[in-house]
């Protein structure tokens, strides 16, 4: 099988066992309610159960578990499942708590569906597609959730700092779909796009959601470095504040499909 990206490697995904990473990741935009309807939509079979797969602080788990009968939310970081626990939900007494790599945590299959959110690109595929293929119910899916932002002025610019600053030399553009087919393992079934919202965030709190991302743990950018990278987003962004916020057109988009026993 073709080998993975090496910018997606586990040296790069154990980034998110930062604790910086876990605190600064509930600034990251919220989840729009119509992907949240769109995943239990999906669900078909019975039991309602779902397994969310680098849950993180558990932004889909939290929402899904008033919703079915059950989620089981998976993260080998223990600083996001703590984030997660204390957050609105993350004690429901539905929601299962699991530290571990999906790979080889004890599991309660079957699941109806199974979640992604922002987080099948750090896995080992050809380990957790077949995986995935064995523990679906039989109408049972995978859905691949990312969070998006419409085109916006700064973008260019911000691209820029982040490549300068990022300790992830090795990133290059990728489409996660586009990866698992070619290596056969993932059929896409359909896709789904929410309408574009606007989201308005002071620009702490974007800068904060910047350092939730692979590259930009405040533990691995030297601390001098680090500084500067803020002080360069806030100059880069100064012209476009409106009462020190930034306004954003954010969107979701759902990719559903069956993972594959065989590549």
């Amino acid at each position: 099988m073709k080998s993975k990206p090496g910018h997606l490697g586990l040296k790069y995904a154990e980034q998110f066992k930062d604790s910086s990473i876990a605190e600064a990741y509930h600034h990251r935009t919220p989840y729009a309610n119509e992907a949240i309807s769109k995943l239990v939509e999906l669900i078909t079979d019975e039991s309602r159960t779902v397994l969310d797969v680098g849950c993180g602080i558990g932004d889909l788990a939290r929402r899904l578990v008033c919703l079915v009968e059950r989620v089981d939310a998976v993260d080998f970081s223990q600083a996001m499942l703590n984030e997660g626990r204390a957050l609105p939900s993350g004690d429901h007494p539905h929601l299962r708590w699991i530290y571990g790599r999906v790979e080889e945590v004890e599991l309660q299959p079957p699941y109806a569906l199974i979640t992604a959110g922002e987080s099948l690109h750090w896995m080992e595929w050809d380990v957790a597609m077949p995986l995935f293929h064995r523990i679906l119910t039989p109408h049972g899916l995978l859905a691949i959730v990312e969070r998006g932002h419409e085109p916006a002025s700064w973008n260019e610019g911000l691209g820029a700092l982040i490549q300068r600053f990022s300790t992830n030399k090795e990133y290059r553009p990728y489409n996660l779909v586009e990866e698992l087919e070619e290596r056969h393992l993932f059929q896409k079934q359909g896709s789904f796009r929410t309408r574009s919202s606007v989201f308005v965030q002071s620009i702490e709190d974007y800068t904060h959601s910047l350092h939730s991302r692979n590259g930009l743990s405040r533990e691995r950018m030297d601390k001098a470095a680090a500084q500067t990278f803020d002080a360069e987003v806030r100059k880069l962004l100064t012209p476009f504040l409106q009462d020190d916020n930034l306004t954003l057109s954010v969107f979701d988009e759902v990719v559903w499909g069956i993972p594959l026993a065989n590549a």
